[in-house]
């Protein structure tokens, strides 16, 4: 657990230093994200802060591939370079079109490229996590890992649209998702804790936490594309490592709900993402447009439309994505009867935070309390 933890803390501290210098490399580039009619900030920013993240992840991977503990990973196989090579190409697709604006065309095809170029060394679906079942054949697994390499980093890219949104999501699920597969490794190995789904868990949050003092509050930087994507091929590559490399039922023996487990969780990391991503996708189609033609419809516009702050929306994305990680998580650690209650409370508290507007905004609350003392 320490050296994840060191290496979570490296990848955090690259990224912090290096998004400064990203940031005027952006200004310097001309990639800028000008102030549009579907936009909520409202001054010119740079972009390009994906950059700054793939700094941080290129450094905790090369300083993992010499640590002992985790060495054999890289020694013994390919993927962890295979995904820090789709993960820089998808990078640099999103810094192409954080500058230029790429028809999403462009863009899709080079997403189906990093995706098979995972697939091609090795990281690919070959098992589902319930009772071992084996994909049926060689073709049905290509297209399967291309599905959920493509899918996740177009959701996180819809929902990166509020300032610290992408990336605090993306560090609390991660959290999770990190936790699960460390357990899962340790609970099926009496020596060997090494696991590639969580070497890339733990560098993706410290990138994540290493960039949010710049975007988190009137945001000096945006990820951009080349952010978005990133955290989308690792996380989809970490749930591929679990997913289809290690049997759950070893870790949960004849427990039903932990079979379904490696499935949920990277659901349950993605909610926010995929909800956004997938309403967005029906909401273009069924209006005669290109799933990719943006709009501003996004659940985040939605919250400001509820009369949400900016701040307070991103801390109700926070919140369910909390709620539902802890959640899936619960029933490896607690009896039935915590689990029932914690989601019952949970999912009241974030129905209340998200449809109560007017309860969190502090100073309505005062405008009211004058107005019932007048």
């Amino acid at each position: 657990m320490r050296i994840y933890l060191f290496l979570l803390l490296l990848a955090a501290a690259v990224t912090f230093l290096v998004t400064p210098a990203v940031r005027l490399l952006a200004r310097r580039a001309g990639a800028m994200t000008a102030v549009r009619a579907r936009d909520v900030h409202d001054a010119v920013t740079p972009r390009l802060g994906g950059l700054a993240m793939l700094a941080g992840v290129v450094a905790a991977m090369l300083i993992a591939s010499n640590v002992p503990f985790l060495e054999g990973l890289f020694h013994d196989s390919r993927q962890p370079w295979a995904i820090l090579s789709a993960g820089a190409l998808v990078c640099l697709l999103g810094a192409a079109d954080d500058r230029w604006d790429l028809d999403w065309v462009t863009k899709l095809a080079g997403q189906v490229l990093a995706a098979l170029l995972l697939a091609w060394q090795g990281v690919s679906l070959v098992t589902l996590p319930i009772n071992g079942v084996t994909v049926l054949s060689g073709r049905s697994a290509l297209i399967l890992t291309v599905l959920v390499v493509v899918v996740s980093m177009n959701a996180v890219n819809f929902v990166d649209g509020l300032d610290g949104l992408a990336a605090g999501v993306m560090a609390i699920g991660g959290s999770a998702f990190f936790y699960y597969a460390y357990t899962l490794t340790r609970d099926t190995s009496a020596s060997d804790y090494s696991s590639l789904a969580a070497l890339l868990t733990a560098v993706m949050i410290g990138a994540c936490l290493g960039f949010l003092p710049h975007n988190l509050t009137r945001a000096r930087i945006f990820m951009g594309d080349s952010g978005s994507m990133l955290l989308g091929l690792l996380l989809a590559a970490s749930t591929i490592a679990v997913t289809g490399q290690v049997d759950p039922v070893r870790l949960s023996g004849a427990d039903f709900f932990g079979q379904f487990l490696p499935i949920l969780l990277p659901i349950g990391v993605m909610v926010v993402p995929f909800l956004d991503f997938v309403l967005a996708v029906v909401r273009r189609i069924g209006s005669g447009k290109s799933p990719f033609h943006a709009d501003k419809a996004h659940l985040h516009h939605r919250l400001l439309g509820l009369g949400h702050s900016k701040r307070t929306a991103v801390l109700i994305m926070y919140t369910w994505t909390i709620v539902i990680c802890v959640g899936l998580l619960l029933p490896l650690l607690a009896p039935v009867r915590t689990v029932l209650i914690f989601w019952v409370i949970g999912m009241a508290l974030a129905v209340l935070l998200t449809f109560d507007p007017l309860r969190w905004r502090p100073g309505r609350r005062r405008k009211d309390h004058d107005a019932r003392s007048a």
